[in-house]
């Protein structure tokens, strides 16, 4: 009992030693109710593993940013629909992870769910890896839409199919259907690309226009990508952990 007392009073302490940058604010502090999933703390992502620089799986961004993903929260909720953010800042050591993965020719495991039709050593020249990121000055992130309705039940411990898998039991979670999971490093994740359902285009130009109107730019090549317009920081890169 004395030692699990201990752990938990060396923990408070980390958690209260731990300040942001200046700049930067918990998503939640600000739009408590946007959900909040992000899969590079765990182990549901195309590398496998919990990603260096992430300690919690919390949403951390540059405060302009924050104020319009309320915004943009309090807009959608009365249509039906909830943010919810699969990564926010990312430090440049996540960045730098990623890329010496990728010069990993034997670590595949993931590639029948999240890269199927790549070949991991082109990912980097492909643009799906790079040695910088707009996540990194905090004003990026990547999100989808829930419905309001939808159940919330956890689906981790379901098999995943391939990421690009046009059926009801592609998805790894409640989120609206637009033809790919979360960092699916394939053709399909481009936001216009053709080979998809009515429902699956209305749901990724619903995602789009609704960014785009509280002042976020997309990503051609992932749906899921947006960038503040007017971000804090366009030429810096951080570093620090995300806790």
């Amino acid at each position: 009992m004395k030692k699990i007392s201990a752990l938990i009073f060396l923990s408070l302490i980390s958690m209260a030693s731990f300040s942001l940058p200046k700049g930067f604010v918990y998503l939640h502090d600000v739009a408590p109710d946007i959900i909040e999933d992000i899969r590079y703390a765990t182990h549901n992502n195309f590398i496998g593993n919990p990603i260096p620089g992430y300690k919690r799986g919390v949403c951390i961004v540059t405060r302009q940013t924050a104020q319009q993903l309320k915004k943009a929260e309090e807009y959608i909720k009365p249509k039906g629909y909830t943010l919810k953010v699969y990564d926010c800042y990312r430090p440049q050591r996540a960045v730098d992870y990623f890329y010496k993965w990728s010069r990993n020719a034997k670590d595949n495991r993931m590639k029948p769910e999240f890269y199927p039709r790549e070949i991991k050593q082109d990912l980097f020249d492909r643009g799906y890896i790079a040695l910088t990121s707009g996540h990194t000055r905090g004003s990026t992130l990547d999100l989808t839409l829930v419905k309001l309705t939808a159940s919330q039940e956890k689906k981790s411990n379901h098999p995943l199919t391939r990421c690009y898998d046009k059926k009801p039991d592609y998805l790894d979670d409640d989120s609206i259907d637009t033809g790919t999971r979360f960092d699916c490093l394939d053709v399909s994740a481009n936001i216009d690309y053709s080979r998809l359902s009515k429902n699956q285009k209305a749901n990724r130009k619903l995602l789009q226009k609704l960014m785009s109107r509280f002042g976020f730019r997309p990503y051609y090549y992932e749906w899921w990508h947006f960038t503040l317009k007017n971000e804090p920081y366009p030429d810096t890169y951080f570093n620090f952990p995300v806790e």
